[in-house]
């Protein structure tokens, strides 16, 4: 049996034991993009917010092989003082000068050099890097890394999730096969450590997700339904064709299969405008299609958008 596979067997006794945090109702969350908490601790104290998601590199976290160091997320949760604090764990960058992994990653040849550089589609962006857990040896320190997380902090943080499957990598059959079974066991592995805090996958694209019919998207979202694993995803675009075509469409034929699905909407968002109105979508169309469509529980909101509005609530 593969680990992917007995990964999977435990998380099917897990489900029936075990249960992530309950949402009872939609709950806001704003982003910290790069700023400290007391940066928009303004947003964070409104009423309508429920508390925040930030992000922490994998460096940040594992400054030496073994070593944990998780002071930040303690001292975030600290002032978010009672509200709810979810935890991105960043393992890939999108600007080339970020290479934040642990340094032991990048010189132990056994990592394979630890990181493979990935090119952007977005117009002007430079690209970045992805972890390579398609290598058994980073994938193995990656899940100590998330052991460690659980380990301390279950319970205490509300949430967890990892960042998106998208990687602008030239991969051949074979490899995107491995990135699928890497990023999935990896998924699945923290589902099972995280008894009380709620764990999410982000699931928008995959290398290789067309073709010879792999469905990587399907089996993802199959994979998830099955083992109590939540999904969500790092952009709500409303009704753009590219996304439609690919995840957007399984999260609307399952968002009443999956466990929990969380959703981000991110500054880049905003540029996004009403075909009907020509206008820039506001807060409430946003929520409209995040809850109606795509069946969001949890809305991760750019603190960008609370210049002028607030989330409608429905």
């Amino acid at each position: 049996m593969d680990f992917l596979a007995s990964v999977a067997l435990g998380l099917s006794l897990l489900c029936g034991t075990a249960s992530a945090v309950p949402i009872d109702n939609k709950m806001d969350f704003v982003i910290a993009e790069g700023i400290q908490l007391s940066d928009i601790s303004h947003i964070i104290q409104r009423p309508d917010i429920q508390g925040a998601q930030v992000i922490y590199n994998w460096k940040s976290m594992e400054p030496s092989k073994g070593v944990y160091n998780f002071s930040s997320i303690k001292k975030d949760l600290a002032f978010l003082n009672g509200k709810k604090l979810f935890v991105q764990v960043q393992d890939r960058f999108f600007d080339p000068k970020a290479r934040n992994i642990p340094q032991y990653l990048l010189d132990d040849p056994i990592y394979e050099g630890g990181l493979e550089r990935q090119e952007d589609s977005e117009p002007g962006a430079e690209g970045g890097w992805v972890t390579k857990h398609w290598v058994p040896a980073v994938r193995q320190r990656f899940q100590a890394l998330l052991l460690a997380l659980a380990t301390q902090m279950d319970g205490k943080i509300y949430g967890v999730n990892l960042p998106e499957t998208s990687a602008g990598l030239n991969l051949g059959t074979e490899l995107c096969k491995r990135y699928f079974d890497a990023e999935m066991e990896n998924a699945l592995y923290g589902r099972s450590v995280f008894k009380k805090t709620t764990f999410i996958q982000y699931v928008n694209f995959w290398p290789c997700q067309s073709s010879n019919g792999l469905n990587y998207t399907g089996r993802s979202f199959e994979m998830a339904i099955d083992h109590g694993l939540g999904l969500g995803g790092p952009d709500v675009r409303p009704w753009q064709p590219y996304q439609m075509e690919n995840s957007y469409k399984f999260f609307h034929e399952h968002k009443n299969d999956l466990k929990t699905i969380a959703m981000a909407v991110q500054q880049p968002d905003l540029r996004f405008k009403n075909k009907t109105t020509g206008e820039p979508y506001s807060m409430e169309e946003f929520r409209g299609f995040a809850v109606d469509y795509l069946g969001a529980d949890l809305i991760f909101w750019t603190n960008h958008i609370f210049k002028d509005s607030a989330p409608s609530k429905k």
